[in-house]
């Protein structure tokens, strides 16, 4: 078969986005992981798929694959993606559009000036909705927060467990480009305490308003941006009492700009979203 495709990124978060639309589309993980790979197919943190509602109160639904071949829950810089791509292919006139992910309904709206901000939903801080097992844990509070010790070779780092729709495990660090992200991340993407895996967030708070981060994303290894790790980082941060909203994120592919109201409201999260080619791959 053939499979036409759009490459896209979101502050260097780089994706092939499919029209399941107008082409049917029933790819197998091994075709996908094909479609991503960055040297015998086209490349990518992840796949996102573009499919009809399957109610009358969203617009669409929003499918998301990652390089591993494994579907996931959500993706906060694909969302941005996701609003230019079915504007520019005139599948919607809307500035804002409710777009159905596997983890809920998420809003992102086309701004004036060509951002794009999403309404990423409330955080999920209970341990076991994340999921987080913190059975038999001694976790420390800061301000609102509690952190919880994850037990690796050579140490206990301290994280505070997030979900944005999808899992995350946010600890502090010093200076996050000596961080061990890579030894690391891949070590607490499967810590048992998460059952579903995680993605592992490594932030440096710069000041109250300003922070740096990388993110070692379950299923794709560090990737250059992570919308829902710079909203997790960020609600943690202003849960310890170390960052006010709203935060600017510099990541290594850009930067993102979080604003959170607090516990119940959603997060808020603007940033680019750049289409680069498009093209036909035969699978």
């Amino acid at each position: 078969m053939k499979l036409k495709f759009t490459k896209m990124h979101g502050a260097g978060n780089d994706f092939v986005v499919v029209d399941a639309i107008n082409q049917d589309i029933h790819l197998t993980p091994e075709q996908w992981r094909f479609v991503a790979d960055r040297r015998f197919g086209i490349g990518a943190d992840q796949i996102l798929v573009v499919e009809k509602p399957q109610s009358d109160d969203v617009d669409f639904r929003y499918r998301i694959y990652n390089a591993d071949g494994g579907e996931v829950e959500q993706c906060g810089n694909g969302a941005r993606a996701f609003v230019r791509f079915v504007t520019e292919k005139g599948l919607t006139d809307k500035q804002a559009i409710r777009v159905q992910t596997m983890s809920g309904i998420i809003e992102p709206r086309l701004e004036a000036d060509g951002g794009i901000t999403v309404d990423m939903g409330a955080p999920i801080l209970d341990p076991a909705q994340v999921p987080f097992n913190n059975e038999g844990l001694l976790g420390k509070v800061e301000g609102d927060e509690t952190l919880w010790p994850l037990e690796l070779p050579g140490g206990t780092c301290w994280v505070g467990a997030v979900s944005m729709g999808n899992p995350h495990a946010v600890q502090i660090v010093n200076d996050v480009d000596k961080a061990p992200v890579q030894e690391h991340g891949t070590l607490i993407e499967r810590h048992p305490r998460f059952p579903r895996r995680v993605n592992a967030g490594f932030m440096q708070v710069i000041n109250p308003h300003e922070i740096k981060l990388r993110v070692f994303e379950r299923g794709a290894g560090e990737t250059l941006a992570c919308g829902t790790g710079a909203c997790a980082a960020v609600v943690s941060g202003i849960r310890r009492g170390m960052l006010s909203s709203p935060v600017k994120v510099h990541t290594r592919g850009g930067d993102l700009s979080i604003a959170w109201a607090g516990d119940n409201q959603p997060v808020m999260m603007t940033g680019p979203a750049v289409t680069v080619f498009e093209g036909e791959i035969t699978l």
